[in-house]
């Protein structure tokens, strides 16, 4: 549990960082962030976890996985994922998806398209989750720190 509460302290300094260039408030970026008096919003929290699956050979997970990671790129480009991320070794969780809907219900749709949860390879917890609008853009931000 210190493990997720470090990563989500790190994502909340990371947005509030990524939110406040300036202090000046910027009233048309939020709103087309979506965000409320406060500059908060709803997100769906997905803690991952290994599912039952775990007899598929080498390559099928390999397979599986590329396709994993395929989908996390396809729903960050679609704005539906904000950020998602593995965890460090531990005895419960693997990583944690952050997706741009205001329901369960719809992270469980957007869950169900990540093909190592189709294959029983991985599954999740949903919990809602209120936070920065400016979360929105880290995906932005990281495309220009990264080298790939």
């Amino acid at each position: 549990m210190r493990i997720i509460a470090l990563s989500l302290f790190a994502i909340a300094m990371l947005a509030t960082a990524v939110a406040s260039p300036s202090l000046a408030y910027d009233a048309e970026l939020a709103q087309k962030l979506g965000a409320d008096e406060h500059g908060m919003k709803m997100y769906a929290l997905v803690l991952l976890k290994s599912g039952p699956r775990q007899d598929l050979t080498r390559e099928d997970s390999d397979r599986v996985f590329a396709g994993h990671m395929a989908n996390i790129n396809r729903l960050a480009g679609t704005g539906d994922l904000v950020f998602a991320g593995p965890l460090a070794k531990n005895d419960r969780y693997r990583g944690i998806f952050i997706f741009n809907v205001k329901t369960s219900a719809e992270a469980e749709v957007l869950l169900a398209t990540d093909p190592a949860v189709r294959a029983g390879l991985l599954t999740g917890d949903v919990y809602l989750l209120y936070g920065s609008a400016a979360l929105q853009q880290v995906t932005a931000i990281h495309h220009t720190l990264s080298q790939d």
